[in-house]
């Protein structure tokens, strides 16, 4: 493994608070490189969307993490796949297959497409698991920002695998982290072009679609994130509670939305528990039977 103490060092001083394209470079080069296979650039869609996939050394079985990258539906393309190298190998790290697709972003496209190209994602990552070392039957949903959204939509609205040649029952589980969920009204003009027209906004709130009938669901959050508001966290975490759908909630006191996917990065996994939450999901909901565990808990933490 790669050692940088140094850089490590300025890391932890930060916290993962760093941002951006530096953030990213930085965790990757403090990222060790010989305890996963890789296999990159696979086309998932005939749109030319590509993925990479990380196999732990001797998958037999694994569960299938597919990690859907944030951006606000307009960087995916200047951040690629490449980028969350980190988070492909601390899965990979905890046995899992992760899957890190990339998918088209506005202008380029507009709502539902970037949605429709996580599905077909997923749907490749199904047909293709046990290629790896994966089990189709383990499928779990990972996003962060604006992919915890896409990722959200996968779970909360059927219609998405189904289009994709899928089935929604394949998710066993969705983690969001950070994810926007509920935040009408549009009033940044890009967005409302992006999830436009005006008459269809409602149709692109994950929250609308929280109906009770979603996998298990993961949603964590920090209460001082001034990017994404905690509010798309809790909100949708009640609607689902309400509806009497499975569902669980991480609050952090402190947890910007930079340091929450950050502190998915090996090294910096000392810094917070977010790891161990996913890790515990992600075993919990792809060791028994769909729908019959109890995920419907409250988890907060002490401030």
């Amino acid at each position: 493994m790669r050692t940088v103490p140094f850089l490590l060092a300025g890391l932890l001083v930060v916290g993962g608070g760093v941002s951006g394209c530096s953030s990213n470079s930085m965790l990757n080069s403090i990222t060790p490189d010989d305890d996963f296979r890789l296999a990159t650039d696979i086309a998932y869609d005939t749109n030319g969307d590509k993925l990479d996939v990380y196999t732990p050394p001797h998958a037999q079985n694994a569960a299938v993490v597919v990690f859907i990258a944030g951006g606000r539906w307009e960087q995916a393309s200047t951040l690629p796949k490449e980028k969350y190298r980190f988070v492909g190998e601390a899965l990979s790290a905890k046995g899992f297959i992760a899957m890190v697709p990339n998918y088209r972003t506005y202008p380029q496209v507009k709502f539902p497409d970037f949605v429709e190209d996580c599905a077909k994602a997923v749907v490749w990552a199904h047909a293709n698991a046990k290629y790896y070392g994966g089990d189709p039957n383990k499928i779990v949903v990972l996003g962060h920002s604006a992919g915890a959204y896409n990722a959200a939509m996968l779970a909360l609205n059927a219609d998405y695998m189904k289009r994709a040649g899928g089935d929604r029952a394949w998710l066993r589980g969705m983690i969001g982290l950070a994810g926007a969920y509920d935040f009408l009204p549009l009033t940044d003009p890009d967005l409302r072009d992006l999830f436009g027209p005006p008459e269809n906004f409602e149709t692109t709130q994950p929250i609308l679609f929280a109906d009770g009938s979603n996998p298990p669901m993961l949603l964590m959050a920090g209460e001082d994130d001034n990017i994404v508001n905690v509010s798309n966290t809790n909100n949708l975490y009640d609607r689902i509670k309400r509806n009497n759908g499975t569902v669980e909630k991480v609050i952090y006191p402190k947890m910007s939305t930079h340091k929450i996917i950050s502190s998915l990065a090996t090294r910096l996994q000392s810094q917070s528990d977010v790891m161990k939450y996913v890790v515990s999901f992600v075993q919990r909901t792809t060791a028994a039977p769909p729908k019959q565990n109890n995920y419907g808990i409250q988890t907060s933490i002490p401030k």
